[in-house]
Protein backbone atom coordinates (compact mmCIF):
# COMPACT_ATOMS: atom_id res chain seq x y z
CA UNK A 1 0.00 0.00 0.00
CA UNK A 2 1.35 3.40 -0.79
CA UNK A 3 2.77 5.52 1.72
CA UNK A 4 -0.03 7.94 3.73
CA UNK A 5 -2.35 5.63 2.46
CA UNK A 6 -4.53 3.94 5.77
CA UNK A 7 -4.76 0.36 6.00
CA UNK A 8 -6.28 -2.48 8.10
CA UNK A 9 -3.46 -1.82 10.64
CA UNK A 10 -4.16 1.55 11.57
CA UNK A 11 -2.00 3.70 9.89
CA UNK A 12 -2.23 7.21 10.14
CA UNK A 13 -3.41 9.48 6.97
CA UNK A 14 -1.14 12.25 6.39
CA UNK A 15 -0.76 15.04 3.46
CA UNK A 16 -2.81 14.91 0.71
CA UNK A 17 -4.08 11.51 1.17
CA UNK A 18 -5.80 13.21 4.79
CA UNK A 19 -7.61 16.20 3.38
CA UNK A 20 -8.32 13.98 0.55
CA UNK A 21 -10.35 11.33 2.76
CA UNK A 22 -11.20 14.61 5.91
CA UNK A 23 -12.85 16.07 2.86
CA UNK A 24 -15.21 13.49 1.88
CA UNK A 25 -16.30 12.90 5.16
CA UNK A 26 -17.00 16.48 5.76
CA UNK A 27 -20.54 15.85 6.86
CA UNK A 28 -19.60 13.71 9.61
CA UNK A 29 -18.85 14.42 12.92
CA UNK A 30 -14.98 15.33 13.91
CA UNK A 31 -14.87 11.99 15.77
CA UNK A 32 -15.65 9.56 13.14
CA UNK A 33 -13.88 11.65 10.33
CA UNK A 34 -10.47 10.87 12.89
CA UNK A 35 -11.60 7.41 13.81
CA UNK A 36 -11.80 6.71 9.33
CA UNK A 37 -8.47 8.76 9.08
CA UNK A 38 -6.79 6.30 11.17
CA UNK A 39 -6.31 8.89 14.58
CA UNK A 40 -7.05 6.14 17.31
CA UNK A 41 -5.29 4.91 19.92
CA UNK A 42 -4.16 1.83 21.29
CA UNK A 43 -7.50 1.89 23.93
CA UNK A 44 -10.03 3.09 20.85
CA UNK A 45 -9.87 6.76 22.25
CA UNK A 46 -9.76 9.63 19.13
CA UNK A 47 -6.48 11.32 18.95
CA UNK A 48 -8.02 14.49 18.71
CA UNK A 49 -4.86 16.50 19.27
CA UNK A 50 -2.70 14.35 16.56
CA UNK A 51 -5.17 14.61 14.04
CA UNK A 52 -5.80 18.48 14.14
CA UNK A 53 -2.03 18.90 14.09
CA UNK A 54 -1.84 16.45 11.02
CA UNK A 55 -4.09 18.67 9.35
CA UNK A 56 -3.01 21.67 10.25
CA UNK A 57 0.34 20.44 8.48
CA UNK A 58 -1.25 18.97 5.45
CA UNK A 59 -2.79 22.40 5.05
CA UNK A 60 0.50 23.64 4.95
CA UNK A 61 1.00 25.52 7.65
CA UNK A 62 4.18 25.59 9.95
CA UNK A 63 3.26 23.79 13.25
CA UNK A 64 5.77 24.82 16.51
CA UNK A 65 9.05 23.43 17.09
CA UNK A 66 8.82 20.41 19.07
CA UNK A 67 5.63 19.64 18.69
CA UNK A 68 4.81 16.16 17.66
CA UNK A 69 3.11 15.72 14.17
CA UNK A 70 1.30 12.81 13.52
CA UNK A 71 2.84 9.02 12.87
CA UNK A 72 6.10 10.73 15.15
CA UNK A 73 6.69 8.75 18.24
CA UNK A 74 5.70 10.63 21.05
CA UNK A 75 5.63 9.43 25.27
CA UNK A 76 1.22 9.86 25.15
CA UNK A 77 -0.48 11.11 28.37
CA UNK A 78 2.19 11.25 31.25
CA UNK A 79 1.41 10.31 34.82
CA UNK A 80 1.43 13.91 36.67
CA UNK A 81 1.59 12.28 40.28
CA UNK A 82 -1.68 14.13 41.07
CA UNK A 83 -5.07 12.87 42.48
CA UNK A 84 -8.31 14.02 43.71
CA UNK A 85 -10.97 12.66 45.80
CA UNK A 86 -13.81 11.33 44.44
CA UNK A 87 -17.82 12.68 44.74
CA UNK A 88 -17.92 9.00 45.87
CA UNK A 89 -15.06 9.37 48.48
CA UNK A 90 -13.07 7.42 46.40
CA UNK A 91 -9.24 7.83 45.48
CA UNK A 92 -8.18 6.39 42.39
CA UNK A 93 -4.65 5.68 41.58
CA UNK A 94 -4.34 5.15 37.95
CA UNK A 95 -2.69 1.75 35.81
CA UNK A 96 0.32 4.70 35.06
CA UNK A 97 1.29 4.56 38.57
CA UNK A 98 0.86 1.30 39.16
CA UNK A 99 2.57 -0.01 36.00
CA UNK A 100 5.46 1.90 36.87
CA UNK A 101 5.95 -0.09 40.27
CA UNK A 102 5.29 -3.59 38.40
CA UNK A 103 2.22 -4.11 40.09
CA UNK A 104 0.02 -7.08 39.11
CA UNK A 105 -3.62 -7.32 39.11
CA UNK A 106 -5.13 -9.36 42.20
CA UNK A 107 -2.18 -8.04 44.80
CA UNK A 108 -3.27 -7.19 48.18
CA UNK A 109 -2.19 -4.66 49.97
CA UNK A 110 -2.34 -3.34 53.59
CA UNK A 111 -3.26 0.27 53.94
CA UNK A 112 -1.97 2.82 56.89
CA UNK A 113 -2.80 5.89 57.69
CA UNK A 114 -0.94 8.73 58.71
CA UNK A 115 -2.97 11.12 59.72
CA UNK A 116 -0.20 13.71 61.34
CA UNK A 117 1.48 13.87 57.75
CA UNK A 118 -1.91 13.21 56.30
CA UNK A 119 -0.65 10.49 53.84
CA UNK A 120 -1.85 7.03 52.74
CA UNK A 121 1.01 3.95 53.12
CA UNK A 122 0.09 1.04 50.53
CA UNK A 123 2.03 -2.07 51.76
CA UNK A 124 2.07 -4.98 49.52
CA UNK A 125 1.40 -8.52 51.45
CA UNK A 126 2.64 -11.86 50.57
CA UNK A 127 0.52 -13.94 48.96
CA UNK A 128 -1.71 -15.77 51.72
CA UNK A 129 -0.74 -13.17 54.32
CA UNK A 130 -3.47 -11.92 56.31
CA UNK A 131 -3.87 -8.43 57.51
CA UNK A 132 -2.33 -7.24 61.20
CA UNK A 133 -5.05 -7.66 64.42
CA UNK A 134 -4.35 -3.95 64.61
CA UNK A 135 -7.10 -1.52 64.03
CA UNK A 136 -7.15 -1.26 60.15
CA UNK A 137 -5.18 1.63 58.46
CA UNK A 138 -4.18 3.43 61.90
CA UNK A 139 -0.22 3.36 62.81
Amino acid sequence: MAAGVGSSSGDMLQGKALLDKARALSNRPEDQIARACGYVGPSGRVLRKSFYRALVAAKGYATPAGAPVAGSTSKGRQADFRTRVHGNGNLLIGNAYTRRLGLEPGQEFRIELHPDSGSIWLLPLEPGQAGSDAEPGCE
